[in-house]
């Protein structure tokens, strides 16, 4: 059953504004580091909360957890700081003084503090050894020689070493320690499981021989996460002397939840001969029968275990699977990812009991939320994942919201991301995206797009992401960075020509590129390779003589990168773009949509004092006039012909070819304006109307102010609450109201002018001002060509 995205709550909303507002809320200390002008006490739980959300928002670094200082103002006591950029200094300044129960300071950002720098800096505030309960150093190197003379951490650093007093044998208050991926040593164990009120311990990928040390905290370990130990596998070459795994295993007696999960499933080079580890969970599953045979919980092995992994390891059979179940009724995890054993009947006739595998969609579903922090076996649920949702037909926000998890636990994952890129493609495919909350599609978008950064040489991600982002649902709806995605998807443009993929590539950017501002569309409009691309595509569709969805977003986006932009234009003049798209004229004369893009983009052009030199052809301008007075052509096509012209022929100083030319122009202009209907619909929108400004003087012809009056009549009359104010803004409404009481105005001008200023009158008690349409065309159209 689909399951409804999260509303933010108030208190989320409130912390996340004063996440974005430090800058504003804050003044800098002499280091350069922040901190808060007014701060109020907040409560504990608020101030935990303000730290978690700067973390999860990508705003902690070393200058803005420095407003956490202030222990009065924030009393800390859950301090969440995972993969934060934070130096070891700014982390002993912000959050040590506070008296810590819990701390999260997992795989912080590489370059930063390591495992060892975190303890020892936890060392230096005697209250806080004996308050944190919970500590988590994941994927953070320890870096020491756990056992020093001094029985304190020597942290290994350029320049003298640092050693501090008693290591994490003096976090006495300690129960839960995760140490996973910390490279944890033989040594460093022995140190750890002297802690008395120890509970929980991950050493998951450790470097330990030995799980022997694990018998010292044997009445109070509870939880065991011991996933891919392969290190355990010497253990009778490297400390013969010592008690086995499995004798190690079976006296923790208390232990409720073991984790004895393998990564390695998937590899071919890694033989297949049976460890230690290997019988320590064959004998768990398969019981201790009493003398009658049958499954009896006081003779079993491990009696108080309610949760159990042993995901990767192919020894598993659905008969020890079963057996294993049955004989504990109080069983309420196993993780059977990549065993073999997870289609037994008995799984799913235990309503209470969780599993992980590979035989339904509840068990993929629980593998995503649980591995979510292992690679390997993301992967391998996210593959059975696409697997299941090839066909779907029915929106599952639920899906994708375990899919997007698991993108941002590894962003630097290829095998994750290649995958997962093509789940979201699966999940938001057609009309599926239609029916899900906009906030979860614009995360998914967001996470595309990092894929797309973090592999642009890799041709099936960037084919996944772009497949997922050719939806107009997406495009025109959901807010993401389109500027950055306009880029991503050139780049991806600029060394591919597969066919398929270049439609949706053209269309994609054909679409962002409207939606753009026109400060990002002047930018992208600098970058003449962008230019030399689009026109090489117009190119190569119009070698061919073809009319398709290809050439036609091509035409649109560059009509829309020209639009008010000086360098866009003058790239397109450098890059030959005026001649060929004088040969586009010709070869499509019968194609309306392709003469007005093109036509469009001379309009474009014409705008630009600095270009009408390369404009004046006498061929060209003929061949503009010619279009301009056919009655067969449209009045879609036949506007932009006249702007065109009337943009070109407002210059008289800069006129260079014949006079008869110039006045045979001024003269069409009018006969045409004139006979032309009203439009039904609005042929084109408008960003600005400072290009109206000189056809609008006095001093201008009458077929070049009629051809103006017309256009503004035009986009009025169909959303004048979205232009008026932007008419009244620019001045044209007092260059209206100048023709229109100008006694040298032609009377023709003068109407148009009136009936203008009257729509625009009508509206200016309007209250509200709904968005005027997007900008130029923006839709993918049909997937055909």
């Amino acid at each position: 059953m689909d399951a409804p995205v999260p509303v933010m709550s108030l208190c989320d909303l409130c912390l996340s504004r004063v996440c974005w507002s430090l800058e504003q809320l804050c003044d800098s200390r002499a280091d350069g580091s922040l901190r808060l002008r007014r701060a109020p006490s907040l409560p504990t739980e608020t101030a935990d909360q303000l730290l978690h959300k700067m973390t999860v928002e990508g705003l902690l670094n070393d200058r803005t957890v420095a407003i956490f200082r202030d222990s009065k103002a924030f009393r800390l006591r859950r301090a969440f700081i995972r993969g934060g950029p934070v130096s070891p200094g700014a982390y002993r300044l912000a959050l040590c003084p506070h008296r810590l129960q819990e701390l999260d300071a997992s795989r912080l950002a590489e370059g930063h503090a390591s495992g060892a720098e975190v303890l020892a800096a936890l060392l230096t505030n005697p209250e806080l050894t004996s308050s944190l309960q919970r500590l988590s150093l994941a994927g953070l190197q320890l870096g020491w020689d756990p056992l020093g003379p001094d029985r304190g951490p020597s942290v290994r650093a350029a320049g003298p070493s640092v050693r501090t007093v008693g290591g994490f044998s003096s976090l006495r208050a300690l129960r839960t320690l995760n140490l996973a991926d910390t490279g944890l040593t033989d040594a460093a164990l022995e140190e750890v499981c002297s802690l008395p009120l120890l509970e929980s311990l991950d050493l998951s990928r450790g470097a330990v021989t030995s799980l022997a040390p694990l018998l010292g905290c044997r009445a109070t370990l509870r939880s065991l996460t011991a996933h891919g130990l392969h290190g355990l596998r010497r253990l009778p070459v490297v400390m013969p002397a010592a008690p086995g795994v499995p004798s190690v295993l079976i006296r923790l007696s208390q232990l409720r939840h073991l984790d004895l999960s393998d990564d390695r499933f998937a590899a071919n080079d890694v033989p297949c001969d049976s460890s230690e580890v290997d019988e320590v969970v064959q004998r768990l599953l398969e019981g201790a029968p009493d003398e009658e045979g049958a499954p009896d919980e006081e003779g079993l092995i491990l009696p108080a275990l309610v949760s159990l992994d042993v995901s990767g390891r192919k020894a598993v059979t659905e008969r020890v699977v079963r057996a294993f179940v049955k004989a504990r009724p109080s069983l309420v995890f196993l993780g059977l990812l990549a065993t073999g054993g997870s289609a037994c009947e008995v799984l799913t006739s235990r309503e209470n009991l969780k599993v992980t595998g590979d035989a339904n969609e509840t068990q993929v579903c629980e593998a995503l939320r649980r591995y979510k922090e292992r690679e390997c076996f993301l992967h391998e649920a996210l593959v059975l994942l696409y697997n299941l949702t090839v066909d779907l037909s029915t929106p599952r926000q639920d899906l994708l919201q375990l899919v997007l998890a698991g993108m941002r636990s590894h962003p630097t994952s290829l095998q994750v991301q290649l995958v997962a890129s093509a789940c979201v493609f699966s999940l938001t495919t057609q009309d599926l995206a239609e029916a899900m909350a906009p906030r979860l599609l614009a995360a998914a978008v967001d996470q595309l797009l990092l894929s797309m950064q973090s592999f642009p040489s890799h041709a099936q991600v960037q084919k996944n992401c772009i497949l997922a982002l050719c939806s107009d649902y997406i495009l025109l709806e959901i807010s993401f960075n389109r500027y950055l995605a306009t880029k991503l998807v050139m780049t991806w443009l600029s060394s591919h020509d597969d066919p398929t993929l270049q439609k949706m590539a053209v269309a994609i950017i054909s679409v962002l590129v409207a939606k753009l501002s026109t400060e990002e569309t002047t930018q992208l409009g600098t970058d003449v390779s962008i230019i030399r691309q689009l026109l090489g595509v117009v190119q190569q569709r119009a070698s061919v003589g073809v009319v398709d969805n290809t050439l036609r977003f091509a035409l649109s986006a560059l009509w829309n990168l020209t639009d008010g932009s000086p360098a866009a234009g003058r790239h397109f003049v450098q890059c030959q773009g005026l001649e060929l798209y004088v040969e586009v004229l010709e070869s499509y004369c019968s194609e309306p949509s392709v003469q007005q893009k093109v036509l469009g983009l001379l309009n474009n052009l014409a705008e630009l004092e600095e270009l009408q030199g390369d404009l004046m052809e006498e061929d060209l301008l003929d061949y503009v006039l010619s279009v301009l007075g056919d009655p067969r052509v449209g009045v879609e096509v036949r506007y932009f012909a006249g702007g065109f012209l009337a943009q070109l022929s407002s210059r008289p100083k800069a006129w260079t070819l014949r006079q008869e030319l110039l006045e045979t122009i001024h003269q069409q202009l009018h006969l045409t304006v004139m006979t032309w209907s009203p439009a039904e619909k609005e042929m084109v929108s408008y960003r600005c109307f400072t290009p109206f400004l000189p056809l609008l003087q006095t001093s201008q012809p009458a077929g070049v102010q009629l051809w103006a009056a017309w256009a503004l009549h035009l986009v009025c009359s169909h959303n004048a609450p979205h232009y008026s104010p932007m008419l009244q803004q620019e001045g044209v409404v007092l260059l209206l109201e100048a023709l229109a009481l100008h006694p040298g105005t032609h009377a023709d001008v003068q109407a148009l002018a009136r009936l203008t200023l009257h729509l625009v009158g009508a509206r200016q008690q309007a209250q509200m001002t709904p968005p005027g349409p997007p900008h130029k065309e923006c839709s993918l159209g049909p997937s055909g060509d």
